[in-house]
């Protein structure tokens, strides 16, 4: 059975991805830093109704040494991962000028630092294989910028940046690694909006509606699958339009 492993798999895009890598028949480990119940649910809503099936792994992605500590506990039980996803994410809607130090370098460590200490970790058993497929979660914002989320899509550009050259250097060993930039998605990160805000986003998204979780599940798995083989370093957008 293929492993894979899912960060800031609690709910959201995370969630809907774990759930499809483990009904295809994945071994699916799901971390989470606080949000247990949004995995233990997802355990529950799967059990006896796939061919695959999800773990829950605890770990606080501000932490590096917690990031390391989850992997040595993934290694005592499984000596190989097959396709790594880092969704595990947070966001600051605030002015820069308003944003703390320490509020940059917490958005940084989870959005960016964690997915370069955690891969790095994978990667020594991917190279090794001559087989991995990693996909990092960034955001259209990481591309064109966001008024008033300026560390927010700093941190997400410089996913973009690590996918590009990361591919360049793993390729040789059989590894694909790609990047995928959702827009305006219906998730719990977008709560902090109006529904009137929300109304306006939709409106301005050319297919006319905002996107779902599972659109960018689908995609995920995608890259993460055989039929993406001769697909790495790829920066994929799926917005329904909104950044044309």
């Amino acid at each position: 059975m293929k492993v894979a492993l899912i960060t800031g798999a609690s709910s959201g895009i995370g969630r809907q991805t774990a759930k499809l890598f483990a009904e295809n028949g994945y071994f699916v480990i799901a971390q989470y830093n606080t949000n247990k119940s949004g995995v233990d649910s997802l355990i529950k809503e799967l059990e006896g109704k796939c061919s695959g099936s999800v773990f829950g792994m605890q770990a606080n992605f501000s932490d590096m040494q917690s990031v390391k500590d989850m992997f040595e506990n993934i290694s005592k039980s499984f000596k190989h991962i097959d396709v790594l996803v880092n969704n595990a994410g947070v966001g600051l809607y605030k002015l820069i000028t308003e944003t703390t130090e320490s509020e940059w370098d917490y958005l940084f460590n989870v959005n960016a630092k964690s997915t370069f200490v955690l891969t790095n970790l994978v990667l020594k058993n991917m190279i090794k294989a001559g087989y991995g497929k990693i996909i990092n979660v960034s955001s259209i914002w990481g591309d064109k910028g966001a008024s008033m989320e300026v560390a927010y899509s700093a941190s997400k550009s410089a996913l973009i940046g690590y996918t590009k050259a990361l591919a360049k250097e793993v390729a040789p060993s059989g590894i694909n690694v790609n990047c995928v930039c959702p827009g305006v998605i219906d998730t719990a990160m977008n709560k902090r909006f109006s529904e009137q805000d929300m109304l306006e986003l939709k409106d301005q998204t050319p297919l006319g509606r905002l996107g779902r979780t599972n659109d960018v599940a689908e995609l995920i798995y995608f890259l993460g699958t055989e039929k993406s083989s001769f697909i790495t370093g790829q920066v994929i957008t799926i917005d329904g339009g909104f950044t044309l």
